[in-house]
C-alpha cells in the first residue's frame, strides 16, 4: 500500500509539472498572438484574420488538453486520498482516519462500554461509507442487540462475493468524490432530496399550463399583428390576463423551484454513484446484483438526466434579467415547475428504493473493506447453540495485539478473571464483545476461528456518574448491574452474554466483596453466560462451591524496576498482585 501511495505521488507531481507547462504555453501563445496580429495587420486584413483564426485554434486546443490533464490529475489526487485513508485504517493511524460523530443512548447494552462508538472506536475504524444513509445503516448493524441468524448468514454470503471486489469499491468512492468537488470528504446526505420528494404544495394543473402557453402565443401573435398591419393593440388585454395568472401561480410554485440549484448539485452526485452501479458488469456476483436490482430494473440514470434537465432550466433564475424577460414572453418557470411536479410523482416510490439499495451496499462495502485489508480475520460460525468458542481471538483496535483462546459452552457459566492492574482484563472483555458485535453484523472477526451462538450482549465496563442528573458513580453502577441482572433473569428467546469489569468498585472493600459474591451467585445458573473481571482475589473461592464458576487470570513480572505484561490468558486464579509494586516504582511511599 505504501508503495502504491508513493507511486501515485510521483504521478501527481509529474502531472502538476505538465499542468504548469500548459499554463506557460497558454501565456506564450497569448502574447505571441498579440505581436503576430500586429505584424499581420501591417501586411493585410486577410493575413491578420488568418493569424487570428490560427491562434484561436491553437489556444482552444491548449485549453482542451489542459482541462483533460487537470481532470486526470484530480482523479489521481482523490485516488491517493482514498489509498491514504485505507492505509491509515490498516495501521490504526487515528490522526488520518476521518472522525465520526454520533449520539447513542447511554443506556445501550454495550455500545459505550466496548468502544463501538467514540473517538477510538470500531465504528470509526469501519466507517468508510460515502453516504450518510450508509453510515447510519452500518451503525444500526453494530448496535443491533438482538441478532438474527438468517440476516447474519445472508450478509456473510454477500460479503464473500464483495470482499474480492476492491476495484469496484474504490471506483464507487472515486465517482462520488469527483462530483463532490471541495467537499470530497463529506458524505452524501439524502435528507434534502427526501424532504423535497415528500414536500407538499399546490399542484399545477396541465390545463392551467396549457392556458398560459396559449395566452403567451396569443400575446406574441397579437403584438406582431398590431405593429405590422396597424391592428388595435388587443395584445395588451391578453398580456394583462397572462401576467395576472402568472402572478397567481407564482405564489404557489415559487417555493417548489426555489432550491433548484441545490437540488441540481445533489442530483449530480447521486447520478455519479447510481450510474456507476447501473452500468457495472456484475458477472457472477449474483448476490451483489440482487442488492442493486431496484437500480438495474428502473435505470435511474434516465430519470436523473430528465430531472437534471428540468432543474437546470429552473436554474435560469440565476440570471435575473434573462429570467424576467423570458417569463414575460413565455411561461418558462410555470412549464418547468409543472414538469418538475410530474417527475416528483414518478420518483416518489422509486427514489427511496434506489437510496435503500445504495445504503445497503455502502454499509456492506465498509465491512468488506475491513475484511480485505485486515490480516488474520475470518468469518465466524454463528449457530443457534449457546456457546462461545474462540481460537486466537484479538482486539481489532489494538496495534500490537496478543491473541488468546477462550471457550464457554454451557448456559449458567460464569468466568472470573483476575489479574494485576494493566494486565489486560478489561481489554480481553472488550475483545470478546467487539468480535461478537462484528459477527452479529455479518462481518469478519479477528480470530483464527470463532464459533458462537445467538446472544443478547450486555456489558458493565465503563460506568460514569452524572453531575447533571445527581447520580453518583456507585449508584450509576448499581443501576447498570441491576439492568444486566434483570436482562439475565428475564424470560427471552435469546440468552444473555455478559461482560462485567471491576464489580462494585465504587464502594468500600467489605461491602464490595459481600455485594460481588451475592451478585455472581445470582448470575450462576441463569439463562446467561459471561465473564467478570475483578481485583478481589477472594471471589475466586466461589469456584470451590459452584461448579459453573471457573477462574482465569493474567499475570505480570518485574524487570529492571518496570512492569512487563505478556497479556496471555491462563487458567486458574491470579497468583500475583502489583498495586504496591506500581506505587513503589512511581516513587510513592509504601509500607509493606
Amino acid at each position: 500500500m505504501e508503495q502504491q501511495i508513493n507511486r501515485l505521488e510521483r504521478y501527481i507531481q509529474r502531472m502538476q509539472a505538465q499542468s504548469e507547462r500548459f499554463v506557460r504555453w497558454r501565456l506564450r501563445v497569448f502574447f505571441i498572438g498579440i505581436v503576430a496580429m500586429f505584424l499581420a495587420f501591417q501586411v493585410s486584413d486577410v493575413a491578420a484574420w488568418l493569424v487570428f483564426v490560427t491562434l484561436v485554434g491553437v489556444f482552444v486546443v491548449l485549453i482542451v488538453l489542459h482541462r483533460r490533464l487537470n481532470d486526470v490529475l484530480q482523479q489521481f489526487i482523490i485516488w491517493q486520498q482514498i489509498k491514504k485513508t485505507q492505509w491509515a485504517r490498516q495501521t490504526l493511524d487515528w490522526d488520518h482516519i476521518p472522525s465520526t460523530s454520533t449520539q447513542v443512548d447511554k443506556n445501550h447494552p454495550y455500545a459505550l462500554d466496548i468502544d463501538i462508538v467514540g473517538e477510538y472506536s470500531i465504528y470509526r475504524l469501519l466507517d468508510n461509507t460515502i453516504s450518510v444513509g450508509g453510515s447510519h445503516r452500518l451503525l444500526d448493524w453494530l448496535l443491533q442487540d438482538r441478532p438474527n441468524l438468517a440476516v447474519i448468514h445472508q450478509r456473510q454470503a454477500q460479503l464473500k462475493q464483495l470482499i474480492p471486489l476492491r476495484m469496484f469499491r474504490d471506483k464507487l468512492t472515486l465517482h462520488a468524490r469527483l462530483i463532490a468537488g471541495e467537499h470530497q470528504q463529506t458524505k452524501w446526505a439524502g435528507d434534502f432530496l427526501l424532504t423535497w420528494l415528500n414536500e407538499r404544495f399546490t399542484a399545477l394543473s396541465g390545463y392551467f399550463v396549457l392556458i398560459l402557453v396559449l395566452l403567451s402565443l396569443a400575446n406574441i401573435g397579437l403584438f406582431l399583428l398590431a405593429y405590422t398591419i396597424e391592428m388595435p393593440p388587443l395584445w395588451i388585454i391578453t398580456f394583462v390576463i397572462y401576467m395576472v395568472l402568472s402572478g397567481w401561480a407564482w405564489s404557489h410554485w415559487a417555493s417548489a423551484a426555489s432550491d433548484s440549484m441545490r437540488l441540481e448539485r445533489e442530483l449530480k452526485r447521486l447520478f455519479a454513484v447510481l450510474n456507476y452501479l447501473e452500468n457495472y458488469n456484475y458477472r457472477d456476483d449474483y448476490l451483489i446484483r440482487a442488492i442493486c436490482q431496484p437500480i438495474l430494473t428502473s435505470r435511474p440514470s434516465k430519470w436523473i438526466r430528465r430531472l437534471t434537465t428540468i432543474v437546470g432550466a429552473l436554474g435560469l433564475r440565476g440570471n435575473p434579467v434573462v429570467w424576467f424577460l423570458l417569463n414575460v414572453v413565455i411561461p418558462w418557470d410555470v412549464f418547468w415547475t409543472w414538469r418538475l411536479q410530474q417527475a416528483k410523482q414518478d420518483l416518489h416510490v422509486t427514489l427511496p428504493r434506489w437510496l435503500d439499495a445504495w445504503y445497503e451496499l455502502d454499509a456492506l462495502n465498509a465491512l468488506a473493506e475491513y475484511a480485505y485489508y485486515t490480516p488474520g480475520v475470518t468469518f465466524p460460525i454463528v449457530t443457534e447453540r449457546a456457546e462461545f468458542c474462540a481460537e486466537q481471538i484479538g482486539h481489532p483496535l489494538i496495534p500490537n495485539r496478543v491473541c488468546n483462546d477462550f471457550d464457554l459452552t454451557k448456559l449458567g457459566q460464569v468466568v472470573i478473571i483476575t489479574g494485576s492492574n494493566m494486565s489486560g482484563k478489561s481489554s480481553f472483555l472488550r475483545t470478546l464483545g467487539v468480535n461478537m458485535v462484528l459477527a452479529y453484523a455479518g462481518g469478519c472477526v479477528l480470530a483464527q476461528t470463532l464459533k458462537l451462538g445467538l446472544f443478547r450482549l450486555f456489558s458493565c465496563i465503563r460506568v460514569t456518574d452524572s453531575v447533571v442528573d445527581g447520580i453518583s458513580y456507585f449508584y450509576a453502577e448499581v443501576r447498570r448491574l441491576r439492568a444486566l441482572l434483570e436482562a439475565a433473569q428475564h424470560p427471552d428467546d435469546l440468552p444473555l452474554f455478559f461482560l462485567i469489569d471491576e464489580i462494585f468498585r465504587g464502594t468500600n472493600n467489605r461491602e464490595r466483596l459481600i455485594g460481588s459474591r451475592s451478585y455472581i451467585k445470582a448470575l450462576v445458573g441463569s439463562y446467561s453466560m459471561g465473564l467478570v473481571a475483578t481485583h478481589d482475589l477472594e471471589l475466586v473461592q466461589l469456584a470451590e462451591t459452584f461448579p459453573q464458576i471457573s477462574n482465569y487470570h493474567f499475570r505480570e513480572k518485574v524487570e529492571d524496576d518496570r512492569m512487563v505484561f505478556d497479556y496471555i490468558l491462563r487458567v486458574g486464579p491470579s497468583p500475583t498482585t502489583n498495586a504496591l509494586k506500581i506505587m513503589s516504582i512511581a516513587g510513592l511511599p509504601v509500607e509493606y
